[in-house]
């Protein structure tokens, strides 16, 4: 055997080895949330159709056009089964709103993400886990658990009795920042592809609007609308464990697939620009904030 089909080798056994941590690790965090909080049905619901999609279409073609889009589905029908399921022939507002929220929060980043696969034609993420199908399914595997778990607050509150059906001031203020949170995502977004879309900015970063106070806004807008989710799902029934979906998107956003993938790109590509160098060491990384230093126009 030559040194290249050694070295190809090594990569497959790991990816193998990979495969063998992202599946036994997510079915063992699915299994547990499922079990510890009685929500079988819906972590049935999210790992079949994770793995449907999976099997019909990810391990035949090796594509991962389906991926975004499928999540979006899976966070659509664990929703919508634990209202159809739990449904006593009143509307509670609070599952009310929970529910449809959760609905607008999953179209609208379904639909952004199924809209950037179209234009990429790929996702450069799966580009080395998808040669080899185990460790490919690993992702999908992975997925049923971010459904499941971000979903906690919406699932948790249709599944269950609530305090009571007049709402409190604390009731409405987690609401109202849901909706707060929202806006400062959608705000974010919507000028950062204005920007973008100024032939003269091709290569450029943004430091105007709300990318002068935090250099991800949109994520604190993210981080907000779950936690607000969280804090509504606590108040009305006392369904803490609602409280492990904004913890767990602080954790994705901040620690694993946002921030440090988007700053190591950022510092590989202005890093040795001293006005972005500025930019990221006097601009709050998340919450909104008076940058610490003068800083100058977008580059």
């Amino acid at each position: 055997m030559g040194k290249d089909e050694e070295k190809k080798a090594a990569r497959r056994k790991k990816l193998y080895i990979r495969g063998c941590v992202t599946n036994g690790l997510g079915l063992t965090i699915l299994f547990a949330i499922a079990k510890g909080l009685d929500l079988y049905t819906y972590a049935g619901i999210a790992l079949g159709l994770q793995y449907a999609v999976f099997f019909l279409h990810g391990m035949p073609f090796n594509s991962e056009k389906f991926y975004d889009l499928s999540g979006s589905l899976t966070h659509f029908s664990v929703v919508a089964s634990s209202m159809y399921l739990n449904y006593d022939g009143k509307a509670h507002p609070v599952k009310l709103f929970a529910s449809i929220v959760s609905f607008i929060w999953m179209i609208r980043l379904g639909s952004f993400l199924y809209a950037r696969i179209l234009k990429d034609k790929k996702d450069e993420r799966f580009d080395h886990i998808k040669t080899v199908w185990w460790s490919f399914m690993g992702a999908w595997t992975l997925q049923a658990d971010w459904v499941l778990i971000i979903q906690l607050p919406a699932v948790l509150l249709n599944t269950s009795e609530l305090y009571s059906e007049t709402l409190n001031t604390y009731q409405y203020v987690a609401m109202a920042g849901w909706v707060v949170g929202f806006l400062i995502e959608v705000l974010a977004d919507s000028q950062k592809s204005a920007f973008r879309k100024i032939p003269e900015n091709r290569h450029k970063y943004i430091t105007s609007g709300l990318w002068r106070y935090s250099r991800h806004p949109n994520y604190f807008g993210e981080i907000v609308m779950h936690s607000s989710l969280g804090a509504l799902a606590s108040i009305s029934g006392g369904l803490y464990f609602a409280l492990l979906s904004p913890v767990f998107t602080w954790f994705l956003l901040l620690k694993v697939s946002g921030v440090p993938m988007l700053e190591k790109a950022g510092m590989k590509k202005w890093g040795g620009d001293p006005v972005y160098v500025n930019y990221m060491t006097n601009t709050s990384c998340i919450i909104p904030w008076f940058p610490a230093g003068d800083l100058k126009k977008e580059k």
